[in-house]
């Protein structure tokens, strides 16, 4: 893969889309060299980070599994030379220790930010047919997600507030504070150490200002409105129980998409998707008026994009419906007291980085229109609302205007109205 390649695949990451991955790719590039830097010099100075159980498991995979060792030892030497940084497995390993330990900077030059740092790993790497093929392997892909599970507790806790600073790489500064858009959170004691916040994930999952945010027309119960803060990816009708998910027209698929779970209520009905950046308010609420008649998290993949049916530099793109099959995601199925909304399902779903995906609700519970179903902890993701058959007298939002850029979609807000019921 040459870099004129390498260019177009990069653009279209979902990553580099919603301003998690670094525009000016050169950016990723740095990040990598630093972060072996570090590695290596605290390795020369005995000063190594404790090694965390997570990554110790896999290792222990890696070194037991044949087929982990296999692709995983391809990954890292298919790696365009030029921009092949991390060298052995060893590597791989004492780097995701070094990132699993850390909290992430904030960087001021919008082209350089870079806060999704595993992903910012993975961006070679993630582009060779071994590291396609090892990000769909289960166990590997377990294991990742249990060294995610430990930064998020890291993320939660008091270690991770020294990141929380108005000095320039820090995320109460004043362009932070801009970009963050933080005059719509309610922040706890500004004029406390760390404005209040507890950790960097309390930072991040910051609740808006309730007038910010008004429900519309919250007595109207045709009026649907939009769970999450983003921008509208996909609006999509006649949705079948199985479709061909991988393809470039991206196919909904509900047995996949709804862990097989009341499909027959939405078979035919219609799904709009949307994308979160890094900035949004990343909690989620109700749609509509309804009780909650399940809700769980289902465990899948984070790192895999879309091949679309072979060497596609833009598969990327089209990653985002690609993954409301297969990625970590929740579902909360709530029904409507109107029976022609009938049953609505309220998917959120986890994007690389994003294996937290909290969800606050449980069986039986009555919600109203705006009330808070969960969050996100740390970085960015995505929504799928899936509605019945006939639900839907028409979305009020337009689709997106670019077929190839999930980037152009019409932006929304959380609690503003997106649809009217029939």
């Amino acid at each position: 893969m040459n870099d004129q390649q390498i260019d177009i695949r990069y653009h279209n990451l979902y990553g580099r889309l919603a301003g998690y991955l670094p525009k000016n790719r050169a950016a990723v590039d740095q990040f990598q060299r630093e972060l072996k830097q570090q590695v290596v010099e605290a390795r020369a100075q005995a000063a190594s980070k404790a090694t965390i159980p997570s990554v110790k498991a896999l290792a222990k995979l890696i070194e037991t599994n044949g087929i982990v060792r296999m692709y995983v030892t391809q990954m890292v030497d298919q790696q365009p030379p030029q921009h092949k940084t991390i060298d052995s497995v060893k590597d791989l390993l004492e780097c995701l220790n070094h990132i699993a330990t850390t909290a992430p900077s904030y960087n001021p030059n919008p082209n350089d930010q870079n806060f999704f740092p595993m992903s910012s790993l993975f961006t070679y790497m993630m582009m060779t047919p071994a590291g396609e093929n090892i990000f769909r392997n289960t166990e590997f892909n377990d294991a990742i997600r249990n060294i995610l599970q430990d930064w998020c507790s890291f993320l939660d806790s008091s270690d991770s507030q020294y990141v929380l600073n108005e000095g320039i790489d820090g995320w109460l500064s004043k362009s932070a504070y801009w970009y963050n858009k933080l005059y719509e959170f309610e922040i706890p004691d500004q004029s406390a150490p760390h404005w209040g916040w507890k950790g960097y994930n309390d930072y991040f999952h910051r609740q808006i200002k309730p007038e910010c945010r008004p429900i519309a027309e919250p007595d109207n119960p045709k009026v649907i409105v939009s769970a999450n803060d983003g921008a509208v990816y996909n609006i999509a009708s006649n949705v079948q129980p199985l479709d061909k998910f991988w393809l470039k027209g991206q196919p909904y698929s509900l047995i996949n998409m709804l862990n097989n779970q009341y499909v027959d209520r939405f078979v035919q009905g219609s799904v709009f998707q949307s994308f979160l950046s890094g900035a949004d308010y990343h909690r989620w609420r109700s749609p509509i008026d309804g009780v909650v008649k399940h809700a769980e998290v289902v465990d899948g993949l984070m790192f895999s994009d879309a091949e679309s049916a072979g060497s596609d530099p833009t598969a990327g793109t089209y990653s985002q419906g690609y993954g409301a099959s297969v990625n970590t995601r929740g579902l909360v199925f709530i029904e409507s007291p109107d029976p022609v909304i009938g049953m609505v399902c309220v998917m959120p779903i986890g994007i690389t980085e994003i294996s937290s995906v909290s969800i606050q609700v449980c069986k039986d519970n009555s919600v109203s229109k705006g009330d808070e179903l969960g969050y996100f902890s740390y970085g960015g993701s995505g929504m799928c609302l899936i509605f019945q058959p006939g639900a839907i007298e028409h979305f009020t939002v337009p689709n997106r205007v670019s077929s190839s850029n999930p980037d152009s979609g019409p932006p929304i807000r959380v609690n503003a109205q997106i649809a009217l019921a029939r």
